[in-house]
């Protein structure tokens, strides 16, 4: 009977061990292949559309989308949509203004994939942009030369944002 009670105690320390741990509001993985991906996956579709310029990864681009990530993510009201507000971020910020203010000179752009899961891959952003007349249009655009992709992860909901830039 003793072991039996001990072996209980252990099994709820580890239980409430476990809840603990998975009570984290992100998931903290390295997301480089995946951000590399939807690059990749975006010159395709340039190249597809006629674009005979290459789309490079732009570090103030990336600075902006990694802002807007963490927000979307972290704000269920963020939903990433075109042409709505869900281009604003939860402090009124445009991708315009966040671009800006990491430095980039030049008009962005910019899409925004979200999966109500753990996990997002570069099929499930390509599948949300192509099929959306405003993201493929933003995609496609030759002008988009200089690019910028971050994504984040937490238990129920994962956020891809990419800013396309044209430099001034």
């Amino acid at each position: 009977m003793l072991v039996h009670k001990a072996v209980h105690a252990a099994t709820t320390v580890a239980a409430a061990t476990l809840l603990a741990a998975t009570g984290a509001p992100t998931a903290h993985a390295d997301n480089t292949r995946l951000n590399n991906g939807v690059v990749a996956n975006v010159y395709t579709v340039q190249h597809q559309a006629g674009c005979s310029t290459n789309i490079k990864r732009d570090p103030a681009l990336t600075q902006a989308a990694e802002w807007h990530a963490n927000n979307v993510l972290n704000d269920r009201g963020l939903d990433g949509d075109l042409g709505s507000d869900g281009d604003l971020g939860s402090d009124g910020s445009t991708p315009q203004s966040r671009a800006a203010a990491a430095g980039f000179k030049g008009t962005v752009a910019q899409t925004v994939a979200i999966n109500p899961a753990l996990a997002i891959n570069n099929l499930d952003v390509i599948n949300q942009w192509y099929y959306d007349p405003a993201d493929f249009a933003i995609m496609s655009n030759c002008a988009n030369t200089a690019i910028g992709v971050w994504s984040v992860n937490s238990l129920d909901r994962s956020v891809l944002v990419a800013v396309y830039g044209q430099p001034a």
